[in-house]
């Protein structure tokens, strides 16, 4: 009998009580069982320990930090594990996610089918099951090599039902042959949470490694349940200041051109839209803090 591959099965917890019980339920369903679950747990002060301590099943690795290390460096704690662990392959996923008993088993089939180096699936809206958050992924040169979601927010009639390759996905699901984290790293510490994908994908794409959307596969996620949403003082500081630092590192020859184009953005957003003095003093020194953060530690 052919032994199944191993799958480190990375996720990172932070006051997660209310969403992973749905989560568990479907990870240890998977018909594909010879996986680890490590659970990097960062410093949750909710119910989260508790609940996942009444899981008895000996694939569940707890990993838990004293304080909150992002979600970047909870991942990397994860990968380091599963690849000291011999793990073939990692999947990197949100816990505030739900999927059926095959995503494991069909991630891996299309991963070998296709002979390349990460899959991910479609990804719905978990409330609203029909519509689309993710269908595959690119850099927009249009838009500074903003990071762009095919199909968001439409809803799915079939029209990206094919398998494409793709050039971005978010790590809120996504599988990874082990060997790509010798060739292009793992993920940068420095993002603490929003754009930690972005960078990995982006460094994929330099190294001309090859990822596939299996749309055939689907995954609902409870969208910005960890973060409390897009416009929270959480998500402006850190989605700014790490847009910046994702070009000053990897674009420079943009980085000025950026930096001009976001400010001009956000004083549009104040002046007509209603964007609040605080939000907009929030984000000019998220970007400044994202110009610095090359030369932060030099």
């Amino acid at each position: 009998m052919v032994r199944a591959e191993k799958i480190g099965v990375v996720t990172v917890t932070y006051n997660s009580g209310d969403i992973i019980d749905d989560f568990m339920a479907s990870i240890l369903s998977q018909t594909h069982n010879n996986f680890v679950l490590y659970i990097v747990d960062n410093a949750s002060t909710d119910t989260t320990l508790d609940k996942l301590s009444g899981y008895k099943d000996e694939r569940i690795v707890i990993l838990p930090n004293k304080l909150n290390v992002g979600v970047a460096a909870g991942n990397n704690q994860g990968i380091r594990a599963s690849l000291d662990n011999n793990c073939e392959y990692v999947l990197l996923i949100n816990n505030d996610t739900v999927f059926n008993n095959e995503l494991l088993h069909s991630l891996l089939s299309g991963l070998k089918k296709y002979q390349c180096d990460m899959t991910v699936p479609k990804i719905m809206y978990y409330d609203d099951p029909k519509r689309i958050w993710f269908a595959g992924g690119y850099f927009s040169k249009l838009k500074f090599y903003y990071n762009v979601h095919v199909g968001f927010n439409q809803v799915d009639s079939g029209q990206y039902d094919n398998v494409t390759n793709i050039e971005y996905a978010p790590t809120c699901c996504m599988l990874i042959k082990s060997t790509v984290f010798d060739k292009i790293d793992l993920m940068d510490e420095k993002y603490f949470v929003y754009f930690d994908d972005v960078d990995f994908c982006y460094r994929a794409k330099k190294h001309r490694l090859i990822m596939k959307l299996l749309p055939e596969l689907s995954l609902y996620h409870k969208v910005s349940s960890s973060t409390g949403g897009q416009y929270t003082d959480f998500s402006i500081k850190y989605g700014n200041r790490n847009r910046v630092y994702f070009i000053c590192k990897n674009i420079p020859v943009l980085k000025n051109v950026v930096v001009l184009y976001m400010i001009l953005s956000l004083t549009k957003q104040f002046v007509i839209n209603g964007y609040s003095a605080s939000q907009f003093a929030l984000s000019i020194k998220s970007i400044l803090e994202g110009y610095r953060m090359l030369t932060a530690d030099k």
